[in-house]
């Protein structure tokens, strides 16, 4: 069977509504992250609060995630994408009117539901107009519009928050995400649903989001709340244990599983999921941590935060373009997916080292390893998965990869929040003399500071006077650097999943087309066997229906191609 490679103008088209809709997905997110420190100071919160604002938005993205991708199965997929923008974008609005921290983490939990379906069914969209061959390229577009947007966004929240003050943050994605709604509408074109009614796997739903929950919660409050051997820690532990055996059971008994197990007979599949959660918790835990490093460890402003990160961003764009063009000319994807995982633990690794007074080109060298590390690993993953997969399963395939990326995101920077609060308080009681001199020698004003020291309350280190900022950065630097420590293990984990992944060539069809070519083979290997059966009988098999209908069997019994 012939195929032919789709003008760039025709796939072009559709693919302009999900670049604009994964555009202000990424906006909405990014640009709250250098703002986020000055969020949780505003409202009153501490650290776990901050950790908690970000892991509430990764945890219902990564439930809901193969949710989307499952219904991307079964629905129009476009209608899907458009509802998802939706969701989206108001619970982004609705964060905005937030007066304290716990309203703003469950503002967060329903962006992440939205953002979930952007990140699974772009991917499926993808798939339906695009080869695997050809997506390289494309898929650097996808790239460059994620960089374009996490390098914007930080520098926008910025200038925003200086500015105008954060909540205005919440509020900018509103007229692009219009835009993108009626672009998406105009460009994408229908897909037909299947004829299968669709059915969701509710108590796998609620026995995943206990499991994972309750392991978050523990994860965060261990060590603060209660010891980490405790009755509380057997309690959530043995509770996310079980939820996640039963989750098991339930999933291999269900007839539409929320994550089909059957996936993991595909060694691709298999290895992927395990490169993609250290993919995953070194892209969050960047994203999240850095802007608090420039911020409460450097007394940058969150502008100055903002452009501090610029060389992360601009290794995830040169090596997603890049690669991505250099995939889809010559082929080969799994060399690349290696260095990227290679770099992407040397990123991390080299990030566990440092200090509030690190020379900032090393820094700045440090975050271009991992940016790039991220941007070969993260979309090629994908790739390979898609490309293994059978048509049917391409939703549900590259959402589970999707789906343990963002779990694994979502643990990681719970991990390393927690790591973070308790080097910090430990650090803080260490320095308990040099921080009393300190605010002695102040003044009247060091009671004020020693006060939001005491609370938790996340400070404003800019603010504060030299001789208590160059201490609480030195702390601050020091618990930051703990916890990129957490990521280096599951990077290593993932250089080695990587290198086991099957080096298998990419297809030049696109998910249609080789659903349309199994359909032709299944009618080629259908049509000599009925052949053979009327050569060896004489006879036209009939069925029961037939029975009684001569001129009916006749068609009936003719093949089809």
């Amino acid at each position: 069977m012939t195929t032919t490679t789709p003008t760039r103008r025709r796939v072009l088209v559709p693919l302009s509504g999900l670049l604009l809709g994964m555009f202000v997905s990424m906006i909405a997110s990014t640009v709250v992250s250098t703002s986020l420190p000055v969020i949780i100071h505003d409202l009153n919160g501490d650290q776990g609060a901050y950790t908690w604002v970000v892991t509430a938005t990764l945890l219902t993205t990564a439930i809901s995630t193969p949710i989307w991708g499952k219904l991307a199965d079964l629905m129009g997929r476009k209608t899907l994408y458009q509802i998802a923008l939706v969701i989206f974008v108001l619970a982004t609005a609705a964060a905005g009117f937030a007066q304290d921290p716990g309203t703003l983490i469950a503002f967060r939990a329903a962006q992440g539901v939205g953002a979930g379906g952007l990140a699974a069914l772009s991917q499926v969209l993808m798939a339906d107009i695009i080869s695997p061959r050809e997506r390289g390229r494309y898929m650097g577009l996808f790239g460059a519009v994620m960089a374009v947007a996490t390098v914007g966004g930080p520098l926008l929240g910025g200038v925003i928050t200086d500015g105008f003050g954060w909540r205005w943050n919440f509020f900018v994605s509103l007229p692009v995400a219009v835009a993108a709604l009626l672009l998406v509408q105009r460009t994408i074109p229908a897909s037909a649903p299947s004829t299968r009614r669709p059915k969701i796997d509710y108590i796998g739903i609620v026995l995943l989001s206990t499991a994972v929950s309750l392991l978050l919660i523990w994860v965060t409050n261990a060590g603060r709340s209660y010891d980490w051997w405790s009755t509380e820690t057997v309690l959530m532990v043995g509770g996310a244990v079980l939820a996640a055996i039963l989750f098991v059971i339930v999933e291999l008994r269900s007839s539409e599983p929320l994550v089909p197990l059957t996936l993991f007979r595909d060694r691709t599949f298999t290895l992927a999921v395990v490169a993609s959660i250290a993919t995953g918790i070194a892209m969050f835990g960047a994203s999240v941590f850095l802007g608090q490093y420039m911020q409460m460890a450097r007394g940058a402003t969150p502008t100055e935060a903002g452009l501090m990160t610029i060389p992360m961003i601009a290794g995830l764009l040169l090596s997603s373009i890049g690669v991505g063009a250099l995939i889809t000319r010559y082929g080969h994807w799994k060399p690349y997916l290696v260095v990227g995982s290679i770099l992407l633990t040397a990123g991390a690794a080299l990030l566990s080292t440092i200090h509030y007074d690190t020379d900032f080109f090393l820094v700045s060298v440090y975050m271009f390893l991992l940016g790039a590390g991220v941007g070969m690993t993260m979309q090629n993953l994908v790739l390979a998965v898609q490309n293994s997969a059978k048509p049917s399963e391409i939703g549900v395939a590259s959402s589970g990869v999707t789906f343990f990326r963002s779990l694994g995101g979502t643990i990681g920077v719970s991990l390393m929040g927690a790591a973070l609060a308790s080097r910090v308080a430990d650090l803080f009681a260490g320095s308990h003399e040099r921080v009393v001199a300190a605010l002695t020698a102040i003044g009247p004003a060091g009671a004020t500071w020693g006060k939001q020291l005491s609370s938790g309350t996340l400070p404003r280190v800019s603010e504060m006077p030299d001789q208590l900022r160059v201490i609480v950065e030195d702390i601050y630097a020091q618990g930051i650097s703990s916890a990129f420590l957490i990521a280096v293990p599951f990077g290593i984990l993932s250089i080695l999943a990587v290198i086991f992944l099957p080096n298998r060539s990419l297809s030049t069809m696109t998910t249609s087309e080789r659903r349309n070519a199994s359909e032709a083979d299944l009618a080629t290997v259908s049509v000599p066997a009925a052949m053979d059966s009327i050569t060896a009988t004489g006879t036209v098999p009939v069925t029961g229906s037939d029975v009684g209908t001569d001129a009916r069997s006749e068609a009936e019994a003719t093949p089809r191609r």
